[in-house]
């Protein structure tokens, strides 16, 4: 069975301003997550689902679909609202704020049936990164409880126009995940790479194993997640601010004995429009792969 690619693209991007999920940065105009779903049909993915917002659904099909990728890959769309909460709960006045990466992952559990793995609509992981997930995924049909993730060298996914947060992995002999420590205001100072925490700056080594996101999973996650979900709401869903992220159930379900997660490592460059300062180095690193004949 082929495994399935679940975008989370419901996030405005509100550092970058606009839909940046539709921004042409290639040299033909293609958008980032062009690129992701191309990668994904070159490692065997069969299918793609969007987790989108009903505010700019139309716009968003009229660019994304299965006509753009040539009908390889079968299209799907899935919707993420504030108000989308298993039975029993409510928004609570005044919150405006989603309720974070998991909750998405969760509005896709009707329409996926195999294994999958999920991206930010916003992010390049390069092909190596997806070639190492669909060679994975392919692996697990039928199994529960056996995830993975790409890890990413630091000194791959740093910015040049500001600091970036990055989870920290920590893997075990057998190369599943141990836990994610979450680095604040990371930054390249000459040849080293420092975090800071408020008095506190250490070094980071430039091949230190991060998370970007890229998870991957089998159908039995969305069962997990919808219980770990409704106890989030039960203890945090009065609260405005708080979010339901998908590193904080994977941990939870680690943590419980459930689950292992594998961590595939990958030397591909990261890269992503976290601040607008970005945008000309992603333009010129696409021209530069499109001149060396990898699109």
């Amino acid at each position: 069975m082929k495994p399935t690619l679940l975008v989370l693209a419901a996030g405005m991007g509100s550092r970058y301003g606009g839909l940046k999920q539709m921004d042409g940065l290639g040299p033909n105009g293609e958008a980032i997550l062009d690129y992701s779903v191309t990668d994904a049909i070159r490692a065997g993915f069969g299918k793609v689902v969007f987790v989108i917002r009903h505010s700019f659904a139309d716009d968003f099909k009229k660019v994304f679909n299965a006509d753009r990728y040539h009908h390889e890959i079968e299209v799907r769309y899935v919707y993420q609202e504030l108000d989308y909460l298993p039975e029993g709960f409510h928004v609570p006045e005044g919150r405006e704020k989603p309720w974070g990466t998991n909750h998405a992952v969760l509005m896709a559990k009707d329409e996926i049936h195999e294994p999958f793995a999920i991206i930010n609509a916003d992010d390049f992981y390069g092909r190596d990164g997806f070639r190492k997930m669909g060679d994975y995924l392919r692996t697990l049909d039928g199994s529960r409880g056996h995830y993975c993730m790409v890890g990413y060298r630091l000194d791959k996914t740093l910015s040049e126009n500001g600091t970036v947060s990055r989870g920290v992995c920590l893997s075990d002999e057998q190369g599943n995940l141990i836990s994610v420590t979450e680095r604040t205001a990371i930054a390249r100072e000459g040849d080293k790479i420092y975090f800071t925490e408020g008095d506190r700056k250490e070094e980071l080594q430039p091949d230190t194993t991060v998370s970007m996101n890229l998870f991957g999973f089998t159908p039995d996650y969305f069962e997990q997640s919808e219980r770990l979900f409704i106890d989030f709401l039960k203890e945090r869903g009065g609260e405005l601010k708080s979010e339901f992220y998908v590193p904080l159930a994977v941990t939870k379900l680690i943590e419980s004995g459930y689950a292992t997660m594998r961590v595939l490592t990958t030397t591909a460059q990261w890269f992503g429009v976290t601040y607008k300062e970005d945008r000309p180095m992603v333009v010129e690193k696409f021209r530069q792969l499109h001149e060396a004949g990898e699109y």
